[in-house]
């Protein structure tokens, strides 16, 4: 693995290496120390394109458990405003001896295009509607610590899924461990196709024995464009503790964050024992730490 874009031509057992080395670092983390040196001498540059709170702080976390050094970058306060591009602004960086660059970008492709652009490692933050890889990674391994295995489980994913990158990665990267995955959401938020998943503007039947729930946000400007209407999708497509029921006893449910309560998802529910938002958050610095090892260090280790 030179770079981590998306999961197309991944397999399971790279996959599981990955995760395998993500239990290690959060074993790391649970030490009063929580450091080790294991990318010291190594840069690290969130380079965001566009905003973000949990991804960059994760990011930024497990780069310096591992004693790299690490760049932020913010757009709002770099020469992009004076009309410089993406690519002088990487190159610029690339200069300056950076060594992996984690990049979030509105448009689709721009990780893809980096990783042509600059020397170093590229992992993907989030680009557009069409990857967030590492959430994935997160999302699978949060689910693996609480079921034991993804193989014959059935996960369901629920809203706004045409404009989803993480929904997408999701369905890239959960069928490689052996899960069944059923999108569901209004019919205007569906994509006509989604290889790796059965789609259904039916929310019952994407809950019917679900091992797990991933709820997504329902992002404004949807509503704005006149998609959706908020009430019609409460009334329809929030996921409560009644239509919850349909799913097995226990079923888990998951968000990526962040989450518009009462919305997309009843908020007792957030906040209940079946709930694994804060345990996504939490595990999401232990697999960034182990994507970082292994992107810079694993095949020379």
């Amino acid at each position: 693995m030179r770079h981590l874009l998306d999961f197309q031509g991944w397999t399971r057992g790279q996959v599981e290496n990955i995760l395998d080395t993500a239990r290690v670092m959060a074993e790391v983390l649970e030490r009063p120390v929580k450091k080790v040196p294991a990318l010291q001498g190594f840069t690290v540059a969130t380079v965001f394109f566009e905003p973000s709170t949990r991804t960059r702080i994760s990011f930024e976390l497990a780069a310096r458990r591992m004693s790299a050094d690490v760049v932020s970058f913010a757009a709002q306060t770099s020469s992009l405003q004076k009309g410089e591009s993406y690519k002088d602004t990487l190159l610029t960086l690339e200069a300056m001896g950076i060594d992996a660059y984690i990049i979030r970008a509105d448009s689709a492709g721009v990780p893809h295009q980096a990783a042509r652009w600059v020397k170093g490692v590229v992992v993907n933050g989030g680009d557009g509607r069409r990857a967030h890889p590492t959430q994935a990674l997160l999302d699978a391994y949060t689910l693996l610590e609480a079921l034991g295995t993804l193989e014959g489980r059935k996960i369901a994913i629920v809203g706004d899924i045409l404009h989803s990158r993480v929904a997408r990665s999701n369905v890239e990267l959960l069928p490689l461990l052996g899960a069944e995955v059923w999108v569901a959401g209004p019919p205007t938020l569906l994509p006509q196709s989604l290889p790796g998943a059965r789609l259904t503007p039916h929310l019952d039947e994407a809950l019917a024995e679900a091992d797990a729930v991933m709820v997504l946000r329902l992002q404004k400007e949807r509503m704005e464009a006149g998609l959706i209407h908020l009430q019609d999708y409460i009334a329809h497509y929030q996921v409560t503790e009644k239509r919850l029921r349909k799913a097995k006893p226990h079923a888990l449910l998951l968000h990526p964050g962040p989450m518009n309560r009462d919305i997309e998802l009843e908020g007792t529910l957030a906040d209940s024992e079946r709930s694994l938002v804060n345990r996504q958050v939490r595990n999401g610095v232990a697999v960034r730490m182990a994507v970082l090892y292994h992107l810079l260090v694993g095949k020379e280790g």
